[in-house]
């Protein structure tokens, strides 16, 4: 059961209804994470403005997909690995590609190491040895990338974090977990 309460998107009023207004008619849905984040505005804008502006990185969709689940799996956070799975499927990422990323692999060099990278991030909190560093580098991560794979990797933070604490319904097909 939900830690915070979702809100009721008919029965809200002012810029929180402004928001999810804007949502809903972006999007056809506002998923649970919303609902329960406006309690918020400030957190809920802070949440897509980062979202909006990463939207624009020159890391392409699908790798930003593997990358969310990657974290999402290191985190152990059931919402989001939910939820950028079925967005990474509607870009037409396979099972079994869904499923190297939530363990940090792929076949593709450069992907492989951005993907390491990215749980390294996670796992030791930001902290990464000069080893791991050039690893990311030798693979051909430009300066530009590896700038996105951080900032992908704290937005994917504040979500695994804010659904760990608030604890929505998940409202996307459930992904069973690997641990």
């Amino acid at each position: 059961m939900a830690r915070i309460q979702p809100v009721d998107p008919e029965k809200i009023q002012g810029k929180s209804k402004e928001i999810l207004d804007a949502i809903k008619a972006k999007s056809g849905r506002v998923p649970n994470i919303l609902k329960t984040m406006i309690h918020s505005p400030a957190a809920v804008q802070a949440y897509l403005g980062m979202s909006g502006a990463l939207a624009g990185c020159v890391l392409p969709p699908k790798v930003r997909e593997l990358l969310a689940v990657a974290v999402a799996e290191d985190n152990q956070c059931h919402y989001c690995l939910a939820a950028h799975s079925a967005i990474g499927k509607s870009l037409g990422l396979t099972t079994e590609e869904l499923q190297a990323g939530r363990l940090g692999v792929s076949p593709d060099p450069k992907m492989n190491a951005l993907l390491k990278f990215a749980a390294g991030l996670s796992k030791n909190r930001g902290n990464v040895t000069d080893k791991e560093f050039e690893a990311v580098r030798k693979a051909g991560a430009t300066d530009e990338e590896i700038i996105e794979v951080i900032a992908l990797v704290g937005l994917n933070l504040f979500t695994n974090y804010f659904n760990h604490v608030a604890d929505p319904a998940i409202d996307f097909p459930q992904i069973p977990p690997l641990r």
